[in-house]
């Protein structure tokens, strides 16, 4: 029964089916933050497009062998070529009819992340003799990663709203949920540059970590993670609601978890506990908003 279980969780860990989940629990914030029933076609899109561009990235940059200190996320990649293989397939048949059911400007934005994740995986430049994708471009690989999670799960969610009728939310608070969600996110794609650090230093990505050492790239993370709450204190349209404390304490945990989430944590401990903050996230709003509490 344990082995059974174990293969359970490092198919939804390793297999980026977690991962798909989190950012279908960021699309469902931003539905209920706007004040919008969500819209099925939308989180689909959510889900198959990161389980597909995730695998995507995992097959063209896994190395050619297995070195001895593999972690298990490694030894389940080398391990289950095929499924990956099957799953990057899945999500591109699936987003197919899936991209059909949105606006005109939906379908521009996803073409648009499209590009930025291709070009961010693939080694599709080339400088002095050696290829090299975005990442590979000094301080450009979190910055990537943070847009792209922000624009997909806060835009496509308020356009598809907006084209329904479903919100009336204006320009200004737009753009202070893109902000937010982007200082929040981006401080929880830091822990995961600090757990790469000699990998990234090996491969030549000049990362914050690679370039600012471990001890910096956590006072980093937890310094964005104040703006994400002063953002909170100073915009908070009900006052101190529901909400604001669900969203509060949702960062301070996520800032505990980074605080601990040192070189030597698992790939359990990064892959669980501190990408499962995107889905706590949605679950304290809706656990603090199941009370009526306001100050």
């Amino acid at each position: 029964m344990k082995k059974i279980l174990q293969s359970i969780v490092d198919f939804l860990l390793f297999s980026n089916v977690f991962m798909s989940l989190c950012a279908v629990a960021q699309g469902l914030i931003t539905f209920y933050l706007i004040g919008s029933k969500p819209i099925p076609a939308v989180l689909f899109l959510l889900f198959t497009s990161t389980l597909g561009i995730y695998n995507f990235s995992i097959l063209i940059g896994r190395p050619k062998q297995l070195h001895k200190a593999a972690t298990a996320r490694e030894i389940w990649y080398f391990t289950h070529p095929r499924l990956m293989i099957t799953l990057v397939i899945v999500s591109i048949l699936s987003l197919a009819p899936l991209f059909f059911l949105v606006t005109m400007e939906s379908k521009i934005l996803l073409i648009f992340l499209a590009v930025i994740s291709f070009c961010y995986s693939l080694p599709l430049f080339t400088l002095g003799g050696k290829k090299f994708g975005l990442r590979n471009i000094p301080g450009l690989k979190q910055f990537l990663i943070t847009l792209v999670w922000t624009m997909s799960s806060v835009l496509l969610p308020v356009m598809e709203s907006l084209h329904a009728h479903l919100s009336t939310i204006s320009l200004h608070n737009v753009t202070l949920l893109l902000a937010k969600r982007f200082l929040f996110i981006g401080a929880l794609t830091m822990p995961f540059d600090i757990r790469d650090l000699f990998h990234d230093y090996n491969l030549g990505l000049k990362t914050i970590p690679v370039v600012y050492g471990e001890k910096k790239a956590y006072l980093f993370c937890q310094i964005i993670l104040i703006g994400y709450v002063v953002l909170l204190f100073l915009f908070r349209n009900n006052g101190f609601n529901n909400d604001f404390f669900a969203l509060t304490i949702t960062a301070v945990l996520a800032g505990w978890l980074i605080f601990h989430s040192t070189i030597e944590k698992n790939d359990y401990y990064y892959f669980f506990y501190v990408d499962g903050v995107l889905i706590l996230q949605y679950l304290m709003l809706l656990l603090f908003n199941s009370f009526s509490f306001k100050l």
